[in-house]
């Protein structure tokens, strides 16, 4: 048997659930900004959510009914629009991190963070990097003063 035309994991569940499981993720990450679940869950969520992301950013009508189909709330869908997205334009893709934290105790589950990647937060590192070169550079040259160590001659027999 092979597997073509298979996409997306199951995470043992009926169709309906996993849709709602992916909805409940996607509207928690943009409601929180980051959000932490297991590997698998986090590998599923970002395919979903730059698609989602992708049609907030043309912010038309049509585009803007789709996403809040796809979200659970309309709250949620507009702070996508309106706050998360503007945050975003300078992208083309990539907006989501994930990165792997702890396994889970309960089970060894591998658990991962899943956030977004806002441009001001690298201008920022930008600037405060630019500061320290600055001040690194400006920094006056100090004389280096050596000691000379008194010599000892020792006495030969």
């Amino acid at each position: 048997m092979h597997r073509h035309g298979y996409k997306g994991r199951k995470f043992h569940r009926e169709t309906d659930q996993r849709k709602a499981l992916i909805k409940g993720l996607a509207d928690s990450l943009v409601k929180y900004e980051a959000i932490e679940t297991t590997l698998p869950k986090a590998k599923e969520i970002v395919p979903y959510m730059e698609k989602l992301i992708t049609k907030a950013k043309k912010a038309d009508l049509h585009n803007r009914r789709q996403v809040i189909s796809s979200l659970q709330t309309i709250e949620s869908a507009n702070k996508l629009f309106d706050e998360l997205t503007p945050k975003l334009k300078s992208r083309n893709s990539g907006h989501l991190r994930i990165s792997k934290t702890t396994t889970r105790k309960g089970d060894n589950a591998m658990q991962a963070r899943v956030s977004f990647i806002f441009d001001e937060i690298k201008e920022a590192v930008k600037e405060v990097k630019e500061a320290k070169v600055v001040t690194k550079t400006e920094k006056p040259a100090v004389k280096k003063t050596t000691v000379k160590k008194p010599v000892v001659k020792k006495e030969v027999k």
